[in-house]
C-alpha cells in the first residue's frame, strides 16, 4: 500500500495532466488521494509546494528514461533524437513543463534538471570528441538547452492548430548549424579544422591527469579556448 505522500503525489499528477494547474485543487486532491487537507499541507507545505513535486517527479521520469538510452556510434543523431524527445516530454506534460521551466524554484531544487543537463553536456562532449564541435561543449550546452526550453515553451503556448509542424526540425536544424562542423568539411580538414580539434582536445584533456601541472592545464585550456574562438575559462 501506498503512503500517503506518495498517493497525493500521484493524484496530483494525474489531475495535472488531465486538467492543468486549475484542476490541482485541495480538495480534488484529498478526494483521489483518500487523505484530508491538513495532511496534504503537512506533507508539502501549500499547492505550490505539492505541484513543485509533482513537477519534479514528472521530470525525473523522463531523466531516469532518458539517461536509459544506449548511446549510438553517431553522437550527432543522438543529440538530434534527444532534442526530439525533449520536445515531446514538454508537449505531452506541458503544465509540468512550465512548472519547471518557469518557475526558477521549481527548477532550482530539482535534481533531474541538473542529470538533465549532465545527459546533455555528455551528449555534446561526444560530438566534440568526435571533431564535429566548432564552440566549446559548455556554449553548444546552454545554446542548445535555451534554444530547446524556448521552442517547447512556444509550442505549449500555441494551440495545437495553429502550430507549424516544420518549426521543431527548423530550430534543431539552426542550432546544430550554429555549433557543428559539417560531417564533409570534418573530413576534408582531418578533423574539422583548428577550431574543432581545439575543441576536441579540451574535452579530452581531463584524461591526462597528472600529465600538466594544475598551472599548465589552465594555461592550455585558456589557449584551447581561445583557438576555438570561446571565451577563455576562469
Amino acid at each position: 500500500m501506498m503512503e500517503p505522500r506518495e498517493r497525493i503525489v500521484r493524484a496530483a499528477a494525474e489531475l495535472l495532466a488531465r486538467g492543468g494547474r486549475e484542476a490541482v485543487s485541495t480538495r480534488a486532491v484529498g478526494a483521489a488521494a483518500g487523505v484530508q487537507a491538513p495532511t496534504i499541507y503537512r506533507q508539502f507545505g501549500d499547492m505550490r509546494g505539492l505541484l513543485a513535486e509533482v513537477a519534479r517527479e514528472t521530470l525525473a521520469a523522463y531523466v531516469r528514461e532518458k539517461a536509459g538510452r544506449v548511446p549510438t556510434d553517431d553522437p550527432v543523431e543522438d543529440l538530434r533524437k534527444g532534442w526530439e524527445m525533449h520536445v515531446a516530454f514538454g508537449l505531452a506534460n506541458p503544465a509540468a513543463y512550465a512548472l519547471l521551466y518557469v518557475d526558477p524554484v521549481t527548477a532550482a531544487d530539482a535534481p533531474a534538471v541538473r542529470d538533465g543537463h549532465e545527459i546533455l553536456h555528455a551528449q555534446i562532449e561526444r560530438i566534440a570528441r568526435a571533431g564535429r564541435l566548432r564552440v566549446s561543449v559548455p556554449l553548444a550546452a546552454r545554446m542548445v538547452s535555451a534554444a530547446g526550453h524556448g521552442l517547447t515553451l512556444s509550442l505549449i503556448a500555441t494551440p495545437p492548430e495553429a502550430r507549424d509542424p516544420r518549426l521543431p526540425d527548423a530550430v534543431r536544424d539552426a542550432v546544430l548549424a550554429a555549433i557543428l562542423v559539417p560531417a564533409a568539411e570534418a573530413d576534408e580538414a582531418a578533423g574539422g579544422g583548428v577550431a574543432a580539434r581545439a575543441v576536441a582536445l579540451r574535452a579530452v584533456l581531463p584524461e591526462a591527469p597528472g600529465v600538466l601541472s594544475p598551472a599548465e592545464q589552465h594555461l592550455m585550456s585558456e589557449w584551447l579556448d581561445r583557438l576555438a574562438g570561446a571565451p577563455a575559462s576562469t
